[in-house]
């Protein structure tokens, strides 16, 4: 038995550390472990990574969804398309800012992309922006859902929380409507060793809302270069700063990003290989669009999926489930429009999709090994 865990970074860790000890001593002399030196930089380096004029740490993806949402001036009274298929986090902030997360389903075509012929169907007098969500290894139609809130008079906001290394036209994630957050969640294309986040924008206003919101509603010495342009000087923020050592770690982290990004590739590549032909499995990651992939989760959709992750579980093998529920049947989401009929996209991924282990530190037995393992449950194995 090969047992191989979900995520593991110890190997990567261990190569990077020296220049990781490196930045952490910096932020140890310093002596100033939040909103210092080290998050400045790594706002700058991301910001040029990205080609954003305006990159904004704080402290979570969630609070990045929270305060990109504040500054775009969402709020009680206002709704906002979101994917019924996503992370909870993507509605859950909506929730946040006292407005009303509007769910429309899926495309069958396996981008996990909000289908925007359903999103037409919702919108109302109410409608302020959509937020679509970048999953697992590519984008959506950004060009589709620019013309989208062209057309309807609403803001784009993308919850590109996965999607760093993605771009449309040269245009990174984020970065086609008022602006897009960045999760550093550990097990992100770009991780931290905690939770971290980030919101990019090329919009100055924006900017500079989310840097008043994120330290307790004053202004800082991190935007006087534009200073005046916040609206909300007077109004309450929150203690979302990101933490020097995160920004330390991450520093050192993102000059191996474009490595990681295409070891990423080549274990897709490998899992599309082995998985072909193996009865069950009837999806794997498909490239919709003429944009370059960046896989952040390799997901395939199965029959008998559950039994599938109970076989691969009892054999040493992780697997995640994306997304065992769809947002609109959360219970906290409950509502007449929010009907599983409305939603047979969603429900379809919901009830086939699972995760494989995935990150550069896997080699090609840890894929052997899964893909036999799958091949064999598939073959009648108990």
């Amino acid at each position: 038995m090969h047992p191989v865990p979900f995520f593991s970074q110890a190997r990567s860790f261990r190569e990077s550390w020296p220049e990781i000890q490196k930045n952490v001593d910096a932020v140890f002399d310093r002596g100033k472990y939040s909103h210092g030196r080290q998050v400045a930089q790594f706002e700058r380096a991301v910001a040029e990574y990205t080609g954003a004029e305006f990159a904004v740490a704080v402290n979570s993806g969630t609070d990045a969804l929270v305060l990109l949402l504040r500054a775009a001036g969402i709020g009680p009274g206002d709704e906002v398309i979101v994917p019924a298929y996503t992370f909870f986090a993507t509605a859950s902030a909506v929730a946040l800012v006292h407005a009303t997360p509007v769910f429309a389903d899926i495309t069958d075509t396996g981008d996990y992309a909000i289908d925007l012929d359903a999103a037409s169907r919702l919108v109302t007098e109410r409608t302020r922006a959509i937020m679509p969500v970048h999953l697992f290894h590519q984008l959506a139609d950004l060009d589709a859902l620019t013309a989208f809130a062209d057309r309807h008079g609403i803001d784009l906001l993308e919850d590109s929380a996965e999607a760093i290394g993605m771009r449309w036209n040269g245009i990174h994630a984020g970065l086609h409507g008022r602006g897009g957050v960045l999760s550093f969640f550990p097990t992100k294309t770009l991780g931290a060793l905690g939770d971290a986040g980030m919101v990019i924008t090329n919009d100055a206003a924006i900017a500079a809302d989310v840097q008043v919101l994120r330290h307790h509603g004053r202004m800082g010495r991190t935007v006087d270069h534009i200073a005046g342009i916040s609206n909300l000087s007077g109004v309450s923020g929150t203690n979302s700063k990101m933490d020097d050592i995160q920004a330390a770690v991450l520093l050192a982290k993102l000059a191996t990003l474009d490595a990681d990004i295409a070891r990423r590739a080549e274990l897709a590549a490998a899992y599309d290989q082995r998985l072909a032909g193996i009865d069950g499995v009837t999806r794997t990651p498909r490239v919709v669009r003429p944009t370059a992939p960046v896989y952040y989760v390799y997901l395939i959709e199965v029959e008998r999926r559950d039994e599938l992750a109970e076989y691969l579980t009892a054999r040493g093998i992780g697997t995640e489930i994306y997304y065992p529920r769809p947002l609109p049947l959360q219970p906290c989401f409950a509502g007449e429009r929010n009907r599983p009929e409305n939603f047979p996209n969603a429900m379809a991924a919901a009830s086939r999709a699972i995760a494989l282990p995935f990150y550069p530190d896997l080699t090609e037995p840890d894929i052997d090994a899964v893909c036999s393992a799958i091949s064999e449950f598939y073959r009648g194995g108990r």
